[in-house]
């Protein structure tokens, strides 16, 4: 099977039940009498003809029966390997009901559990053992140097809040993936999921006899570096316009990873740049609600590991385009992780990414410290007096009442993100939040939460959450075939987003809902591509790239067979 570069047209060569094996060529009883006869499937289908609507209407009843989102996790994947347009269509018109069916929680289940449901195969499988099938592996998948737009990669070493779970990990990304189809509009052929399988440390695969993957400790060191490399390698070499996604590699890797490789090729951490994006926008658009500018925030960071201080790097970088000097805007922001607030008395311990937010040792010196000698979240809320408190910290409860009320004296809207996942993990409820300031705080969260209503007043609540920024990012990359993703088309994505709502509405939220996932990332792409050109970054003539990106974008139809 081929496609015309407009991705309408599919050649097929196929014939007979090999025509309904293939996933994106399949469309079951939506085939014509004609097209049967053509393709070989005469008798091979019931005699009615379904249009398309009619098959979609079947088969969300079928999902409404599943009796838990796990199943209806599985039962997506089982539409899926049978039929792709239709799984786009179902997950498109659906796209807020079943986004944490298809990701984000539910997927978590869904890899703890992958080699035991295991059903078709979908994507590369790369092994640590064998960094010389890399090339071959790719070839193997069967897809020409122009035909691949994104390449979804991951580890599998932090996924989501479940940590390491080997070569399940590959759930993640067929799942990122789905969201670029269904919210960016990339087309479903052009696209490739790889786990990159060095291994676990997960006793519990390590003793299942039905574990799929490698059977022996992660590797690390020379032997990991390798496979990146062969993978970054064969990835660049044979898809020149590829975007290389990483996907929830491990803390001591993730951010190591993009610094070697972000100048070299085009390629994307979503759970560093991503996050940081996202929560840039609802920063932006808190700002512009509360009548301040970002060059007047203070922030503490709740979590000072790659994601927290992948937004601090982000919220400093606008600080600084928004006239502050660069010494001044680092000196905006207290980093805390689990033993306190990061100070120069850490040095020696901390991360290098971490020391640029590590407060003098004699600035802090009469500062309260705990029992075990940090100082806590509340002491340093009491004293730098912030006006944005952001947390990912997975500590449920950490933003108290008492924090809260302490913030709150002191800035006249308080800016505050709970963005842990999943909800059970959040600093805090956005009910509380809004109760503790008389409703005067701006917030967003990591995880959906339902409106508050509060003193008259119907509050909804903005879920920061990365699918407003990634589909749009990839199809802005795609659409003007960025030489790399820079820093300004990040800043790009997140003005773009920040401008959509009106946050300064009473009880606006502060980001777009999901429910206008596809508009949202057509704003996004359109401004990914306008900075790209901008920068001297894209190898694509934009004459218009409004129109261009919307032509780009795929819906999901049936399309056009010719059988040759």
């Amino acid at each position: 099977m081929a496609w015309t570069p407009d991705g309408v047209v599919a050649r097929v060569r196929l014939r007979g039940p090999a025509v309904l094996r293939t996933p994106m060529l399949n469309r079951g009883t939506a085939f014509t009498p004609a097209q049967r006869e053509a393709l070989g499937l005469t008798g091979l289908l019931p005699d009615g003809v379904s249009t398309i609507e009619t098959q979609l209407r079947r088969v969300y009843g079928q999902y409404l029966r599943q009796p838990d989102d796990l199943a209806k996790n599985i039962f997506m994947s089982h539409v899926r390997d049978r039929n792709e347009v239709l799984f786009y269509r179902l997950l498109t018109e659906h796209l807020a009901e079943m986004l944490p069916v298809v990701y984000t929680p539910t997927v978590g289940t869904a890899i703890e559990r992958y080699s035991l449901e295991y059903g078709r195969p979908r994507g590369l499988y790369l092994s640590v053992d064998h960094p010389e099938h890399v090339e071959t592996s790719f070839r193997d998948y069967g897809l020409g140097a122009g035909d691949v737009d994104l390449i979804v990669a991951t580890d599998a070493e932090g996924i989501l809040g479940i940590g390491d779970w080997g070569v399940g990990g590959i759930a993640i990304a067929t799942g990122k993936l789905a969201v670029y189809v269904a919210a960016g509009g990339l087309h479903p052929y052009r696209i490739i999921p790889v786990v990159l399988d060095m291994g676990t440390d997960n006793p519990a695969l390590l003793d299942e006899e039905m574990y799929l993957g490698i059977r022996h400790p992660r590797v690390r060191g020379e032997r990991y570096d390798e496979l990146i490399g062969a993978y970054v390698s064969a990835a660049t070499r044979l898809f020149p316009n590829a975007m290389l996604h990483w996907e929830d590699f491990g803390v001591a890797n993730a951010r190591r990873i993009l610094d070697t490789y972000a100048m070299r090729c085009c390629t994307f951490n979503d759970d560093m740049q991503g996050t940081a994006a996202v929560v840039l926008a609802a920063a932006l658009s808190a700002s512009r609600a509360a009548g301040t500018r970002m060059r007047d925030q203070t922030v503490v960071i709740h979590g000072a590991g790659t994601a927290g201080i992948g937004i601090a790097d982000m919220l400093r970088q606008a600080m600084i385009d928004d006239g502050l000097p660069a010494a001044g805007a680092a000196s905006r922001f207290y980093a805390v992780d689990r033993k306190g607030l990061l100070t120069g008395d850490d040095i020696g311990t901390l991360r290098h990414f971490q020391v640029p937010y590590a407060r003098p040792s004699a600035e802090v010196a009469g500062w309260r410290r705990d029992a075990g000698g940090g100082i806590g979240l509340a002491e340093v809320v009491a004293r730098a007096r912030p006006t944005m408190l952001i947390g990912t910290s997975t500590q449920s409860g950490a933003f108290s009442e008492a924090i809260v009320t302490e913030m709150a004296a002191h800035v006249a809207r308080p800016v505050i993100m709970p963005l842990s996942n999943p909800t059970s993990r959040a600093e805090a409820r956005p009910a509380d939040l809004i109760a503790w300031t008389g409703g005067r705080v701006l917030v967003a969260t990591g995880s959906p939460f339902e409106p508050v209503s509060y003193d008259g007043v119907r509050y909804q609540i903005a879920q920061a959450n990365n699918a407003l920024i990634f589909p749009g990012l990839g199809l802005g990359v795609t659409v003007s075939r960025a030489r790399r993703v820079s820093d300004r088309m990040l800043a790009a994505a997140a003005g773009a987003l920040a401008e959509l709502p009106d946050a300064a509405a009473a009880g606006a939220p502060l980001l777009p809902p999901v429910t206008s996932l596809r508009a949202t990332s057509a704003v996004v792409a359109t401004a990914v591509a306008q900075a790209a050109d901008a920068e001297g970054l894209a190898r694509a003539t934009l004459d218009d790239p409004a129109k261009q990106v919307a032509e780009a974008m795929w819906n999901p139809a049936y399309p056009l067979i010719e059988p040759v």
